[in-house]
This record gives C-alpha cells, structure tokens and sequence, in this order.
C-alpha cells in the first residue's frame, strides 16, 4: 500500500513506465469489452463492473486515507460531474459493435476541442490562435479516422464524439466546482452513478421497454439482463481491476513526472487501441486511419503543452516550457525581480493548461515572492518587499 499511499519525488523513467502501462491496461479494457459486447449488454456488464470498482476503493481507503475521504464537501456538482461521466462511458461503448476500437478512440479523443468551447463559454477563459489551430488539424485527424464519407457509417459513429464531449464536461466541472474534493470522493461518486444508471438501464429495457426490432438489431444496449454466464461475470469483473489498476498507474505517474512531459504519451492510447484492435479482431487501420491518428496526436499535445510566457515591462521577455521550468530560465526570472522589476506570466490558471499555475505557485513558493492575478489570466511576481 506504500506505493498507492506516499508521494514521491521526480522519477520521469518510473512515471514513464506506468503511464505506458496504465494506458495499455485501459486500452485491453477497452478492446475487452468490445469483444465480449455480443454475449452481454452495456447495463448487465455496467452493474458488475460498476460493484467491483465500489469494492475495490473501500478496500483502497480502508488501508489508506480512510472512508472520511469518501465523502465530497459539495455533494451536487460532485454527482452531476459523474452523471457526465456515466453518459460518456455510455456513449463510448453504446457504438462498439459498430465501430472499431481505433474508431472509439478518435472520437474520444475529440475532447480537447469541447474543453475549448466549455472553458470559454462556462469559464470565460480565453484562447489563443495557435491552439485554435492545433484543435483543428485535430479534428481533422479524427475525421479521417471516422471516414464519415464511407458507405459504412452511420449515426452509432458519432457517438464516441458525444463520449468526447461529456468527458470534457467532466474536466470542466472538475475545474470549477471540484478541486477541492478527493479524489477517491469523486472516484466513488462515478462508481455509484454506474451502478444507478445499471439499475435504471436493466429496469428500463427489461420490463418497460422491451422493443423486440430493437433488441435484434442492437442489442448490447436494448437488452437489460442477458442470461449470466461465469464467463461474463469473471469478465466483468476483471474489468473492475483493470480499470482501477489502469487509473491508479496513471495517476501515480503524474504525480512522479511533470504532465507536460508525460501528456504526449497519454495519445499512445491510439496507438495501443489500433493493435488491440487488430490482435482481438483482426482489423488494422487504414492508412488515413493512420495518418489521422497520427494527426490528432501531434496536434492535441501541442495544444496541452504548458508553456509559460514571460514579461518584463511589457516586452516579451521568453517562453519557457513547464518541463524546463528550472536551471537558467528560472535565474533568469529571479534576476529580474530581486532587481525590483516586474514579471507577467500569461496563461496562468487556464483549464487547458494545468501545469502552468503548478510551476508557478511552486516557484513563488520557493523563492518567497508576491503574487498577484491580474484579469484571472496573469500572474504578477514581484519581490516580497518585507
């Protein structure tokens, strides 16, 4: 339990490890559940999974942090935030029989552009020109992978776009109204809403609505309870595992190794989704599929990369990334202000940049400077004159 309870100091190899762990775990999950979606449905499988995640993480903060930590300060936005996240696993999954796992992943992987328009119109951030830019040759890239010209598509395809959009809403909702929550507090939240829906999904479809047209034609979602078998439940829960030893790896490794740097790795998903994808089925992606994979890679971590921009008497003095936030650059700034000068940090506090008031307060912190946010976007840094 040490290593799920203590916090450790800088390691980029070991968090470079279990990110890449983390995300092939999720991926197999993923793969997992799109392969067994003909012998179950999404609510039978959503129940069993949703239980074993509930199990798992009362045993976790049993050894750990205690179930005090279970409970949220604001329960509201904490369950509406996980309401957002069951109707984004939903949409996910909903299409998985339609569409192959690189498919799922590109429109997951949409997200970023949804944050954008959330963060402007719910947070009334600001963007600037070249992340506009990097969204749209992203989008580009997931058009490519979803192939909405071909004879094949259909509306299940945009399903996972709608997947993208609510697991943005997620991240925004996170941001304005739980960051002071734990985060097995809103892990739990997440698992009870699971369960709810489940519940909610197997009553609906098995005594209220029972459409047999629906059922034929799609029928991991319109089935509520299939027949059980010990394959399915073992399956389900094994899902349960893989799920929280996949979010467990990640989350350590952010905590091990800055996110600027660990984020570009986090869009091996599409990758590891594209080989799953063939070794479970037997489809490899075209190769637009490849090129809009590649695509939406490059150009979403472009657009979360935290880069600070610095300046000094309004003139733009350097960009410094999050990642090299330290040596030269950082002596360079302090320089300035022991001088009694005054610098602006842009980009301080935004959503799609995390990692910048991280650096930021840390170093303010370090050399015992004044802080000050100027328009809820800069950060003035002057020397304490106490």
């Amino acid at each position: 339990m040490k290593f799920l309870n203590s916090q450790t100091d800088d390691n980029p190899l070991a968090a470079l490890c279990m990110i890449i762990f983390g995300v092939i775990i999720l991926s197999l999950q993923d793969g997992l559940i799109k392969y067994m979606a003909p012998a179950t449905s999404f609510w039978q499988f959503q129940l069993i999974r949703s239980i074993g995640n509930i199990i798992i993480l009362c045993l976790f903060v049993k050894y750990t942090t205690g179930f005090q930590s279970l409970l949220p300060l604001n329960w509201k936005p904490v369950y509406f935030r996980a309401f957002m996240m069951t109707l984004c696993m939903f949409c996910f999954f909903a299409a998985s029989p339609s569409l192959s796992l690189a498919q799922m992943a590109a429109g997951l992987y949409t997200y970023p552009i949804f944050v954008s328009i959330l963060a402007v119109l719910v947070l009334k951030e600001t963007i600037r020109f070249w992340r506009v830019t990097a969204l749209i040759i992203g989008f580009f890239g997931a058009f490519l992978i979803l192939e909405p010209w071909s004879e094949k598509f259909n509306v299940l395809q945009l399903l996972p776009i709608m997947a993208g959009f609510f697991f943005a809403s997620n991240i925004v909702l996170i941001r304005k109204y739980c960051r002071k929550e734990t985060v097995v507090s809103l892990t739990l939240a997440v698992g009870v809403m699971f369960f709810i829906s489940a519940c909610l999904g197997i009553i609906l479809f098995e005594f209220i609505f029972y459409n047999n047209l629906f059922r034929v034609t799609a029928p991991f979602v319109f089935i509520g309870w299939p027949k059980l078998t010990l394959i399915i439940f073992v399956f389900s829960a094994s899902c349960s595992l893989l799920n929280v030893t996949g979010n467990i790896l990640l989350a350590k490794a952010y905590q091990t190794a800055e996110s600027s740097w660990l984020a570009p790795i986090d869009y091996s998903y599409l990758i590891f989704a594209a080989i799953w994808g063939k070794l479970l089925f037997d489809v490899w992606p075209t190769y637009l599929n490849i090129i809009g994979s590649i695509a939406e890679a490059n150009s979403y971590e472009k657009y979360f990369q935290d880069e600070i921009t610095v300046y000094n008497d309004n003139n733009e003095l350097l960009k410094i990334n999050i990642g090299n936030f330290d040596g030269k650059s950082s002596e360079r700034l302090t320089k300035v202000i022991e001088n009694n000068g005054v610098i602006l940090c842009d980009d301080y506090d935004l959503t799609y940049a995390p990692g910048v008031k991280k650096a930021i307060d840390e170093y303010v912190l370090l050399n015992n400077f004044n802080l000050k946010i100027l328009n809820s976007r800069f950060a003035e840094i002057t020397k304490n004159s106490t």
